[in-house]
């Protein structure tokens, strides 16, 4: 097997964009509110060391991120190095010839900045029959549409035929890309997912907002084991995304942020049996949370934390979600500086 060195980790802001009143105000923002605070916390981020931002897609809900590509193209009119990517683009639900186009043209404004997550959205059904897809092909249909979207953005003259969309006899996608654009995969649950990664020469990214990133180990090592077998020069990438709140006080963290996470958490419960009649309801854990998908301390307890994930799994991009559950805009902004003052200097020194 080919020994990689492991690139520096990278610090992401992830937001999925969910609209929510305070719990304690009742107050919520209007939808341009909304989409102006995504905006206006990524150009912090990346005034307080943040390597990139991460935009979630869905639809027909009050996730209000529906369009990634437009409100990435105006944040990268407000800042000049901050990585321009999604958490993730719904590759199994939209033309990939509409998102090569949408994306690459958020790198030619961006100077090459721009980035696609790839990912399958089989936790929203209902979005699948918005599109007119049947979310029975899901798997299929994600794998399909993301194969041609990589050589799209790739390739020129792209003679292609599969099996749900007209093929291509000779098709470039325009814009062009400033250079080559990541494409990462997102997935964690499915090895047919994973090898579709490793195949590709894609980063993969863990859906660990659903589990703590250990309890992907096997699926990693099996990421691994199915890149080096396709001969990458390159080495592989893997990152990992959490919730997470920080305050000078462990406990004052832990305390504080159970307002908006649990208010949250109940809302996307309620979002993901309305749109998956018959998935199950997760209870509220606030401990279990806390030890897993969730990264709620002091800094040096999150420091801590993120540096095993980076020793265990060779994690080389940390995403992370302040913005979620009616939490107030003060103290968003102010936990923002007190992870970017304690936090991501010291991420930022892992090797």
């Amino acid at each position: 097997m080919i020994d990689y060195a492991e690139p520096p980790i990278e610090i992401g802001l992830l937001t999925l964009g969910d609209r929510m009143p305070d719990p304690s105000t009742g107050k919520t923002q209007t939808e341009a509110e909304r989409h102006r605070s995504i905006v206006e916390q990524a150009v912090h981020a990346e005034q307080l060391g943040f390597d990139a931002v991460h935009l979630g897609e869905h639809h027909l809900s009050d996730y209000m991120l529906s369009s990634p590509p437009v409100v990435l193209a105006a944040i990268g009119e407000r800042t000049s190095s901050l990585k321009l990517s999604t958490g993730v683009t719904l590759t199994a639900t939209l033309d990939p010839l509409r998102v090569a186009e949408d994306y690459a043209t958020v790198d030619v404004l961006s100077g090459g900045r721009a980035e696609i997550v790839a990912g399958r959205g089989s936790y929203f059904q209902k979005t699948f029959a918005a599109f007119g897809r049947d979310a029975a092909d899901s798997a299929d249909l994600f794998a399909e549409n993301t194969e041609l979207l990589v050589r799209l953005l790739r390739e020129t003259d792209v003679h292609w035929q599969g099996n749900f969309r007209t093929g291509f006899d000779g098709v470039t996608s325009r814009p062009r890309p400033v250079g080559p654009m990541p494409v990462w995969i997102g997935g964690g649950s499915s090895k047919r997912t994973v090898a579709l990664a490793a195949r590709l020469g894609a980063p993969l990214m863990l859906p660990s907002v659903f589990a703590a990133p250990e309890a992907f180990g096997p699926i990693v090592d099996f990421y691994r084991e199915q890149w080096a077998e396709a001969g990458h020069a390159a080495a592989p990438q893997v990152g990992a995304c959490c919730h997470c709140h920080v305050a000078p006080e462990s406990q004052v963290a832990r305390d504080r942020f159970q307002t908006w996470y649990q208010n949250y958490w109940e809302w996307v419960q309620d979002l993901v049996t309305e749109f998956t009649p018959g998935a199950p309801r997760l209870p509220f854990d606030r401990d279990t949370l806390y030890a897993g998908p969730a990264l709620v301390g002091s800094p040096a307890e999150l420091i801590d934390r993120v540096g095993a994930w980076r020793e265990g799994l060779g994690i080389t991009r940390q995403l992370f979600m302040f913005d979620l559950g009616g939490i107030p805009q003060p103290t968003l902004f102010a936990t923002l500086d007190l992870f970017g003052a304690e936090v991501v200097p010291q991420l930022t020194g892992l090797g």
